[in-house]
């Protein structure tokens, strides 16, 4: 017997999840669905499958190859998109032989594909149709030499039922999620993790009770305070982040301080930023889904919630690396703090080293429970040579409050004084020690000239042009502009 998998779907109804994969690749606790798919026909026997692709095929293919990790034998065929299964059939004739398996597998099945074959052998006829219970025809039994009966499986968001021509065997003890909208998707999510879906094989192992984490992983069962959780494989999770209900993480996530996840699903490749509270809702890297609404907010701080795939750790100076390197920085800078002093006490003998409140990059809730940037007090030494009166920041790169390359920091009257929406683009970008405003602007420029550089800066930062402001701001330590003052 061969399994015919439809695998075509456009994915319209699950936008913007597939504006970069297909459905069927679409991950359901760490694992494409079709995967699921795979690993459910062979427990139920099947060694060889033709799957029917269309979007992001060669993607799919990549993912899947010949079938030998499965111990199968897959073939392809390209189709526009949801053909009718009929005509898919037909013009694929030369590759298919025998009885046909026929089902979707961009929709989540569980594991009872055997059981459906077993009972679907016992009845007569042509075509042997099967559902779960409460849900639209899913599977198909197409003997050799059938003609018709394959209309059930061609996709549509809002299946109609047909009449039944031939038999159906109802499977009550099966589960099935058709991954319709995006709540469907979530739910299947959730579900897949409590345990709601017999047979399915989920990837990790349970390093707690309700806690199940994958390889390569990081995680506190402290996290988990309430509820299911599965964690994916190659994800970091701070030991203050917070579960609550279900929660599921794939693969290469990280999750930083006190975040608080409660009945979310958090997709591939995505950071979420400390103190961060998501519920009911689906993250994929910097978008925020709603599922109650189906509201799709993107979040462009990517201190709050980041695509890894696109924000590097060489892009945004990561915080390990960041404050490593300026550690680095200040041990180089040891023999100017003398001169620093020297200069400081020459100008102003009662203060050499005076204090400054100024807008970090670390967050916190303020007595309204809106998350704001931190204020912290930093110093500066009390002498008008530029290079040596800010040697003290890098203390603050050192603590994680400010970036080596970042927007110039405001301090609170600065950033409250901003009435303007433009003005505050410039929170898009982190707080540095250096940037272009820091290092082409003049002391005595105006304020909106200095806002507006940050603005720029901001909405057109990249890896490569923080490497060039670093490497701009270490040789401008050679310039006079760094030592002489105006």
């Amino acid at each position: 017997m061969q399994a015919l998998i439809f695998a075509d779907r456009l994915g319209r109804e699950l936008e913007p999840l597939t504006d970069r994969t297909c459905a069927a690749l679409l991950p359901v606790t760490g694992k494409p669905v079709l995967e699921h798919t795979l690993e459910a026909l062979v427990v139920a026997g099947l060694r060889e499958a033709v799957v029917v692709v269309s979007p992001f095929a060669d993607e799919l293919r990549a993912a899947l190859g010949d079938g030998s990790r499965w111990g199968m034998r897959l073939d392809y065929v390209l189709t526009r998109g949801e053909e009718d299964p009929e005509a898919v059939v037909e013009n694929g004739r030369s590759r298919l032989a025998g009885e046909l398996f026929a089902l979707r597998g961009d929709v989540l099945h569980g594991a009872a594909l055997g059981e459906f074959l077993r009972l679907a052998g016992e009845a007569s006829g042509p075509v042997v149709y099967g559902r779960v219970a409460d849900a639209p025809v899913s599977l198909c039994l197409h003997r050799a030499g059938g003609r018709g009966g394959l209309e059930p499986l061609r996709w549509s968001a809002t299946p109609v039922e047909m009449p039944p021509t031939w038999p159906v065997v109802e499977l009550p003890g099966a589960a099935l999620n058709r991954l319709e909208s995006l709540r469907a998707y979530h739910q299947a999510n959730l579900d897949a993790a409590a345990g709601r879906f017999p047979g399915l094989i989920v990837p990790g192992r349970q390093v707690a009770l309700g806690l199940i984490m994958g390889l390569c992983s990081r995680v506190s069962p402290r996290s988990l305070r309430q509820g299911i959780a599965f964690v994916g494989g190659n994800c970091r999770v701070e030991a203050s982040a917070e579960f609550y209900g279900e929660v599921v993480i794939a693969n290469r996530v990280i999750v930083d301080r006190h975040v608080i996840l409660r009945d979310s699903v958090v997709l591939s490749d995505t950071y979420i930023g400390e103190l961060l509270d998501v519920q009911n809702a689906i993250v994929r890297g910097n978008q925020l889904i709603r599922v109650d609404t189906g509201a799709v907010l993107p979040v462009v701080e990517t201190f709050l919630l980041a695509d890894l795939l696109e924000v590097t750790l060489g892009s945004a100076l990561a915080e390990p690396f960041n404050r490593l390197l300026g550690l680095l920085l200040l041990f180089l800078s040891l023999p100017l703090w003398p001169l620093a002093l020297a200069a400081a006490l020459t100008e102003t003998s009662n203060n050499p080293l005076r204090e400054i409140r100024l807008r970090g990059n670390r967050l916190e809730f303020d007595e309204f429970g809106a998350r704001q940037r931190r204020v912290f007090v930093g110093r500066e030494w009390a002498t008008s040579i530029p290079l040596l009166r800010y040697l003290p920041r890098l203390l603050a790169v050192v603590s994680g409050d400010l970036r080596l390359v970042g927007a110039e920091p405001l301090t609170p009257e600065q950033a409250d004084s901003r009435r303007e929406d433009w003005e505050r683009v410039g929170d898009q970008a982190p707080a540095g020690l250096i940037g272009p405003t820091q290092l082409t602007l003049p002391a005595s420029a105006p304020r909106e000239e200095r806002l507006m550089s940050d603005v720029f800066y901001a909405r057109q930062r990249s890896a490569g042009k923080d490497l060039r402001y670093l490497l701009q701001g270490v040789g401008a330590l050679f310039t006079s502009r760094a030592w002489w003052p105006g």
